[in-house]
């Protein structure tokens, strides 16, 4: 009778016991981990105080840099924010889709068939959310915006979606949750036209908070002039100064939503693109006007999100990548004393250029990796770039990538948690032409001396680093890329050409 008693007592003991050991590990801790993206707009390398920023101070995002990984190397894919959103959410170069900086009103430029990241991560059982500015194009033509918008985020693997369907400067300025656009009211309908003039009210001098170029001049909406025209759905327009609000609510509702399951988030931030027009509670938050209180606004969004993510208790269980879409622009089409209040701040640190940008300042951004207890701390002079995010995200959920699937991609995951200190052989840099990286050596493809630079480029101050000439760059010795090496170093020219034209000339497979 004893040993029995024994025995069943030990038997439930070991019942017990194993029903108690996930729990004790808290919520979300023994299931895949959690991943956000967390993507900032027009955020160039040196505009984070971790990244030696002067006239404002990002304290949240600090301290993802002060027990994270911070990476000085790493690049988006592209100089502009439509072709890096592509690459990120495809794992392929935007150049074999010829993806440009899309007007408002253009269809969906991926694929609906095409594998995508939140597809690669359904594998795995995640759930994924786009929040945030999309930019990438909605619908199959011209989108009426007073029915379901479709295809979007949906039909490409997002299990939800809240967006700027375009941008902040871009008509139609309401937010579209899933495929619905908010509030609207069918009586006043919304009419949009990227090619007519449709009656709508203009920006002027008198009118706007502040002046616009031509462009941004076609329509008015919360006294700010927007590309494009637009009529109706008034009680559906977006208030700018209320987007941090908005978007940090929808994010951390589909945290809440999803606590209990793996998750992916992509929190895809309008600022600190044009039109700056941060809340209130950010207004002189900064030394640079604006652009400098955007960013401390951005800075405030992140935090709210990761204060979250400590409170449910799956902040361990959380990887997360802080970067940027591209690299700094100031005078982007809004007169908002970005220019005037820069002061002795260098929004691309060291580096050359800007948005658009061939140069290094137009891919080079900051970049941070956290997850507690599982990324190095420090610093890694690696080379990154986000096309290899899908690749990389795959090995993280031992999920293999299929034949013709994420071509360009590859698995950096090593370097992304700080074990691997080289990344990549080669990168390439996509802006109005194309770069490669090869250790230091840097070489950018030259442009047909009868090709046009647009006229914008040079109203916007940017240093494009397009020339007729090849150019050559050895960033170790110069990172400013002052000095063109193309005539002392024809071999590496030769090599680093090679090597494009083979990457160019990938063949495309079928998925």
């Amino acid at each position: 009778m004893t040993r029995f008693l024994i025995s069943l007592f030990s038997t439930l003991l070991i019942i017990r016991c194993s029903m108690k050991g996930p729990s004790q590990e808290g919520p979300n801790q023994s299931k895949k981990p959690n991943i956000i993206v967390f993507y900032v707009d027009d955020l160039g390398f040196g505009d984070l105080s971790s990244y030696g920023a002067t006239g404002v101070q990002t304290k949240y995002v600090d301290r993802l840099v002060d027990h994270g990984l911070k990476l000085t190397d790493a690049h988006s894919t592209a100089a502009t924010c439509t072709p890096s959103r592509y690459s990120l959410l495809t794992g392929e170069y935007a150049f074999r889709n010829n993806a440009k900086i899309l007007p408002g009103d253009a269809p969906l430029l991926i694929d609906t068939t095409k594998t995508t990241l939140p597809r690669i991560l359904a594998r795995a059982g995640y759930k994924s959310a786009v929040v945030g500015k999309w930019h990438l194009g909605l619908g199959l033509g011209q989108v009426n915006w007073n029915e379901k918008v479709s295809p979007g985020p949906l039909e490409l693997g997002f299990d939800y979606s809240f967006l700027l369907p375009a941008t902040g400067d871009r008509v139609p300025t309401v937010y579209l949750e899933n495929h619905d656009v908010v509030n609207l009211d069918p009586s006043q309908p919304i009419n949009v036209s990227y090619k007519k003039d449709l009656g709508q009210q203009k920006a002027t001098k008198e009118n706007a908070r502040f002046i616009s170029d031509k462009q941004h001049s076609q329509t008015l909406i919360n006294g700010v002039g927007r590309i494009g025209a637009m009529t109706g759905g008034e009680s559906a327009l977006w208030i700018d100064e209320e987007f941090p609000n908005v978007f940090t609510g929808k994010a951390i509702e589909f945290i809440e939503h999803n606590q209990e399951d793996p998750f992916f988030l992509f929190f895809s931030f309008h600022d600190i693109h044009v039109p700056r027009l941060p809340h209130e509670k950010f207004q002189g938050k900064s030394e640079m006007g604006p652009r400098g209180d955007a960013i401390v606004q951005m800075d405030w969004m992140t935090g709210q999100i990761v204060q979250k993510l400590e409170e449910l208790g799956i902040d361990k269980n959380t990887m997360i990548v802080f970067t940027s879409d591209n690299g700094p622009v100031l005078n982007d089409g809004y007169e908002d004393l970005a220019e005037e209040k820069i002061g002795n701040h260098k929004p691309a640190g060291p580096y050359r250029g800007g948005k658009y940008s061939a140069f290094e300042a137009g891919t080079r951004v900051p970049t941070v990796v956290y997850w507690p207890g599982k990324v190095q701390q420090g610093v890694s002079n690696a080379l990154i770039s986000q096309v290899d995010m899908m690749a990389s995200f795959a090995a993280l959920v031992e999920i293999e990538l299929q034949e013709g699937e994420g071509i360009d991609s590859e698995n950096q995951l090593e370097a992304l948690l700080g074990n691997d200190p080289n990344g990549r052989e080669y990168m390439l840099e996509e802006s109005y032409t194309l770069g490669i990286r090869n250790n230091e050596w840097k070489y950018i493809l030259p442009i047909p001396a009868d090709k046009n630079i647009p006229k914008w480029m040079t109203v916007k101050k940017v240093e494009t680093g397009f020339s007729s000439e090849e150019q050559l760059f050895n960033l170790k010795k110069d990172e400013g890329e002052m000095i063109n090496l193309a005539n002392d170093y024809p071999e590496i020219v030769s090599q680093l050409r090679a090597k494009l034209d083979e990457i160019k000339n990938v063949e495309m497979l079928p998925e």
